[in-house]
């Protein structure tokens, strides 16, 4: 492989695969005003928050960790702005006390804190300004999590930064040709330390949901339905039990894919279950991982980061075709099971980050691997039937315009449900 394109891999993945606590949408708020505190310089007296409506749809009823058990915006942006450390990022609230979590309530009967739906922003914005005396901040954060777009202080610009352009710059390098490629020779020390601590991380939150209650408990359903022997419905069940975890205030971190700490176990969790009960090797179950997480970007580069398409959709059909991977399934099986799986479930809205979340990973991974039984069979979904076409990145580009661009008014409306308007 040619070495620009190989770097550029390896950049990607380095800037994709990073750890993050709690949802990743209530964690950036919090990073956001933690930052904004920073600048300011001491406690803000008053905050007002702007977002857009994906942050706060995945902000209104997910779990934020270390708040004792509290949801929502004012909870992310009190917590971050009295108590986070910017210097960590998604990490942001790691370090909060017990002390401190049970100083939050006195800080939330304040009204400190004011939120506003921002339009007309990118579907990933957040907006912290922050107010002491006569001082004041400002913190704006867009497309990614913790890409700070600028910063102020007293009205004074201290940093402006440009638009990331995502998917121009990913169009050049993703595609299933070039990702079947690139994990057959990469060098394991580029990427073993990353994907060995996705390993380490997702796993450890899986065995948490299922050892503990947590919100709908999804994942211990499965378990008790239909047991660990088959290796499928133990891949579901653990996979669904970390999002449990994650979604309900566990505060574990994981490391994410996409912007999303769901979306990554969905991807992994599967995987490392099956190499366990298979005795995979190590080098296998690290390329099979990195094939998988590659396979979701390739989707989300159409999507984007936020948007009303569940993005569990594309890390089920993932995690199953780094399964097909490893099993030394030819290209067009593993590309025919994304296909087949996001022609069926392709669609499947977002309606905010919460326990609900589990549910629809486990649907996804189990799709997943219909879909991959229907494309060793040649079973798979035809040319002109929807939205599939001959090509497979065609038809993955198609899917990913209905769901960044065809579904911008079901976002809009979900919402709008949300808010009661």
């Amino acid at each position: 492989m040619e070495k620009k394109i190989y770097d550029s891999f390896i950049t990607l993945l380095t800037a994709e695969l990073r750890l993050a606590m709690g949802c990743t949408e209530p964690i950036a708020v919090a990073y956001a005003n933690a930052k904004a505190r920073e600048v300011l310089g001491r406690m803000p007296e008053r905050i007002e928050l702007y977002c857009s409506g994906n942050i706060i749809k995945n902000v209104k009823a997910v779990t934020v960790p270390n708040s004792g058990g509290r949801r929502g915006l004012e909870v992310a942006s009190i917590l971050g702005a009295a108590f986070g450390d910017p210097s960590l990022e998604l990490e942001v609230v790691s370090k909060v006390t017990e002390d401190e979590i049970a100083q939050l309530d006195g800080l939330l009967k304040q009204d400190l804190c004011h939120c506003h739906l921002v339009t007309g922003k990118d579907n990933l914005y957040i907006r912290a300004e922050v107010f002491a005396g006569s001082d004041s901040a400002l913190v704006e954060i867009s497309e990614k999590h913790t890409y700070i777009t600028r910063i102020e202080k007293n009205g004074e610009v201290l940093v402006s930064n440009p638009s990331l352009n995502l998917l121009k710059n990913d169009n050049s390098i993703l595609n299933l040709k070039s990702i079947y490629e690139f994990v057959n020779c990469f060098d394991m020390k580029d990427v073993h330390e990353l994907i060995e601590r996705q390993i380490e991380c997702n796993i450890k939150i899986a065995e948490e949901g299922i050892r503990n209650p947590y919100g709908s408990e999804i994942g211990r359903q499965y378990i008790k339905m239909y047991g660990e022997n088959d290796y499928r419905f133990k891949a579901v069940a653990y996979a669904a039990a970390g999002s449990d975890a994650r979604m309900n205030g566990c505060a574990l971190p994981v490391v994410i894919n996409s912007g999303s700490g769901n979306q990554s176990i969905a991807i992994s969790v599967p995987i490392i279950v099956y190499a366990k009960e298979k005795g995979i090797s190590k080098e296998q179950l690290i390329r099979g991982l990195a094939f998988a997480d590659l396979m979701a970007l390739l989707q989300k580069k159409y999507i984007g980061d936020l948007s009303a398409y569940c993005g569990a959709t594309c890390a089920g059909c993932a995690a199953v075709s780094g399964i097909a991977y490893i099993e030394g399934q030819p290209l067009e099986v593993l590309g025919n099971i994304i296909v087949n799986s996001i022609s069926t479930i392709g669609g499947m809205v977002c309606d905010g980050a919460k326990s609900s979340c589990a549910a629809k990973i486990a649907a996804s991974i189990s799709m997943g691997f219909l879909a991959y039984d229907l494309a060793v069979n040649k079973l798979n979904f035809k040319d002109g039937e929807g939205l599939v076409v001959g090509d497979i990145e065609d038809t993955i580009a198609r899917v990913g315009r209905m769901g960044r661009e065809g579904m911008r008014s079901t976002d809009e409306e979900i919402l709008n449900i949300m808010l009661g308007n």
